[in-house]
């Protein structure tokens, strides 16, 4: 089954760029921060075209615009973030296949197989994914210091932690004693 947004490649025209403008109903945008985890998320479009390169590969490029709300990682308060990017897929009809054990990831992570279809919804959702924020955070908020330790026992200090902090301190015994 294709999705209603989905593009036959067979239909596309290899003279004439093919536009596409999506904008999600309100159902889809639920349905989208909850997939992705957010607390909202508003005002998403994807516009852009889809384009033959050479004889039979093709590039979709576009503009990807949100505006998302995240909690935060310290607080857990909404921060809203407003993402855009611009958005590149080049679907290649002879996309070589990966051998061996272990796969490195290609130079040009753009690059798709082609298939029967490009579906610009799915981009957008990918797209939109990549460009979250790992770890938002609104501006004012401090983690501050935690300090835990069993019962009886002197929590280690951020000071204590550090590699080259006893060094420092038997230098400075050193240079007493000389």
């Amino acid at each position: 089954m294709t999705r209603p947004s989905a593009l036959r490649v067979a239909d596309l025209s290899q003279n004439t760029p093919t536009p596409f403008e999506l904008r999600p109903d309100s159902a889809q945008l639920e349905a989208m921060a909850q997939e992705l985890d957010l607390l909202a998320l508003r005002k998403l479009s994807f516009a852009g075209e889809i384009a033959a390169e050479g004889k039979r590969d093709w590039v979709l490029t576009g503009k990807l615009g949100a505006t998302v709300v995240q909690p935060c990682v310290v607080t857990l308060e909404p921060v809203t973030t407003r993402i855009d990017v611009a958005v590149r897929r080049t679907y290649l009809a002879n996309m070589p296949e990966p051998e061996g054990d272990e796969v490195e990831m290609p130079e040009d992570e753009t690059l798709e197989p082609l298939g029967s279809v490009i579906d610009p919804a799915v981009v957008m959702a990918e797209a939109l994914a990549l460009s979250l924020p790992l770890y938002p955070r609104k501006e004012d908020a401090e983690s501050g210091d935690a300090t835990y330790a069993a019962p009886g026992t002197t929590p280690l200090s951020d000071e204590d932690v550090k590699p080259f902090a006893g060094l420092a301190g038997l230098r400075d015994a050193l240079k007493k004693d000389s």
